[in-house]
């Protein structure tokens, strides 16, 4: 093949056409919207990741990768806790008890979910918790930790006393009454979910093993947290007994991260449509090419250059427009995240997302799949008008014109 001539060719071919503007406006355009294209895609499925892993950090927080649970009974002993931590000493482990309550100061009211905690161990796995324990030294046995949105509609301060109701009945006189404790609160916590700031609580564990008169020895539950949640639950599953199971965040909350899933997918493809209808144009602009070039392609096959060097003139015309589109997409997308996470252009409701920025994360597998796509799309759109292109006539073309 001669590569001269081709390379002579296709820049003679990509120089602006004075006689047939159209065509090179035509060309223009496939490579603007190829590189629109590809610059949305990045952006789009950087802010999907990022708003994804926003969540999965919020929820990690409160729901843990993996939690411990009793089948039957309603409790786990102590001794599982001590032969887990020896058994998987990379995992971190912290157990606990729970209840409903309903809290009041003066005349307000509030229901949650109250959890003894271990202290320490929950601070080794709960950033947020640690976070409100900052500055707080030898808490009481029946303090408070609350959600931000409860600290709010009680006006709770630091060392208030409020009442705490549990659903535990206590008998009394010929009466039931519920059961009822003073705590101090100390201290609050915000996740930035409203589920959890507007019910979760704290306390120490052996507060609620007094109140609800449990086993120091045994406890509700165990929260554990692992680096590679899928693989250690497979450890757990055959190490555990029957009677105890273990459950994942993605089984918690396996509908929200599908559906989240389904709706990225769906925008790929989507937004893959702007590349495809970039690289109509690219067929309709080297079409129209080949069309108003009749006459130069049969007087070069009819000296002698081959139908591959006439194909390969054409494919490289397209592959070149094409090309260049996704290498401007992909600079203008980096660029794109790099303005988007670095300044505030634009701003999300904290309360709403946890966050003010807009979150941001290209995957890989994502940069690669955008790349192959657009690269499949420009080199197909660049082989029909291609092929087209040594499909000519040459005596009936060079009788006529």
């Amino acid at each position: 093949m001669n590569t001269k001539l081709v390379n002579f060719i296709v820049k003679k071919y990509l120089k602006w056409d004075k006689k047939n503007p159209f065509i090179s406006i035509s060309a223009l355009l496939a490579f603007i919207g190829v590189a629109v294209g590809v610059m949305v895609l990045i952006v789009s499925m950087a802010v999907m990741n990022g708003t994804q892993k926003e969540f999965e950090d919020k929820l990690f927080t409160m729901n843990y990768p993996l939690s411990i649970y009793p089948k039957l009974y309603d409790s786990i002993d102590k001794t599982l806790l001590l032969k887990l931590e020896k058994k998987f000493p990379d995992l971190k482990f912290s157990p606990y008890l729970s209840t409903q309550v309903m809290i009041q100061n003066d005349d307000t009211m509030s229901g949650g979910v109250l959890f003894g905690v271990d202290q320490s161990r929950e601070s080794m796995i709960n950033k947020i918790y640690a976070k409100s324990l900052k500055g707080l030294t030898d808490l009481p046995k029946y303090h408070l930790i609350v959600g931000a949105n409860i600290k709010d509609d009680l006006y709770l301060h630091k060392g208030k006393k409020v009442t705490l109701f549990f659903t535990t009945i206590t008998p009394s006189g010929l009466s039931m009454m519920p059961k009822m404790k003073r705590f101090v609160y100390q201290s609050s916590f915000k996740s930035g979910l409203t589920a959890y700031d507007s019910a979760y609580c704290y306390t120490s564990i052996e507060a609620l093993q007094t109140i609800l008169k449990k086993d120091k020895n045994s406890y509700d539950g165990i929260h554990i947290y692992s680096k590679h949640p899928f693989e250690d639950i497979k450890k757990l599953q055959k190490f555990l007994p029957d009677l105890i199971g273990v459950v994942g965040w993605w089984q918690q909350n396996g509908n929200f991260f599908s559906a989240m899933q389904m709706e990225k997918e769906a925008l790929f493809l989507v937004l893959m449509l702007i590349i495809l209808i970039a690289s109509l144009n690219i067929i309709s602009s080297l079409l129209m090419t080949v069309m108003s070039r009749r006459k130069e392609i049969a007087l070069l096959l009819s000296q002698g250059a081959s139908t591959k060097e006439i194909k390969h003139i054409f494919l490289r015309l397209g592959i070149i427009i094409g090309f260049g589109g996704i290498f401007v997409g992909v600079i203008l997308g980096f660029l794109s995240i790099y303005v988007l996470g670095n300044f505030d252009i634009i701003s999300l409701p904290a309360d709403v997302y946890g966050t003010t920025k807009l979150p941001l994360d290209l995957k890989e597998v994502d940069f690669l799949s955008i790349l192959f796509g657009s690269v499949v799309i420009v080199f197909l759109s660049s082989y029909y008008p291609a092929k087209k292109a040594t499909s000519i006539n040459v005596l009936e073309v060079l009788r006529n014109e």
